[in-house]
């Protein structure tokens, strides 16, 4: 009998790669999982929650796995998963980027630590598509033409370790 991968059996990178693949392409799904990856915290979290489900082997390329977004509110509520005021803020931005719930940015950015701020102003600019935008310099006549890539308008830090 084949068995159906969850993504409890995997281990945390199995669950980030799994997220990543099924993210790609998508700006919003990607700033949204690479949020929630760079902030080290919720992953094993909702994992364990049971709010990450694994599609199986996609067209051959690996595991693809998805975040149950409309849970995710309820189990911060209930308990379920737990994070400091800052992680949850972190959180919510993710749900918000990825699955558009909405959120009040006053209360959000209030209520986020600098390291937190940062990754939510890079999951911002990453869904934006600044790391895929150009210089448009103006040749002769003013036509404008296509220039080098420029930088992430704010990139990501290095992953937190807690």
């Amino acid at each position: 009998m084949i068995f159906e991968p969850r993504a409890a059996d995997l281990d945390p990178v199995g669950v980030e790669n799994a997220l990543l693949r099924a993210a790609l392409g998508d700006y919003c799904d990607e700033a949204a999982i690479l949020l929630l990856i760079t902030s080290g915290h919720w992953l094993p979290q909702l994992q364990h929650a049971g709010l990450i489900t694994v599609d199986g082997n996609v067209e051959g390329e690996g595991l693809w796995a998805h975040i149950y977004w409309p849970d995710v509110d309820g189990a911060l509520r209930i308990g379920t998963i737990t994070g400091r005021s800052s992680d949850q803020q972190v959180l919510r931005a993710a749900a918000s980027i990825a699955d558009g719930h909405p959120v009040d940015l006053g209360d959000l950015a209030a209520g986020l630590d600098r390291h937190a701020l940062t990754l939510v102003l890079a999951a911002i600019a990453h869904a934006a598509g600044s790391h895929e935008h150009h210089h448009i310099p103006r040749a002769v006549g003013g036509v404008p033409k296509l220039g080098d890539r420029l930088p992430p308008l704010v990139p990501w830090p290095q992953p937190k370790l807690e």
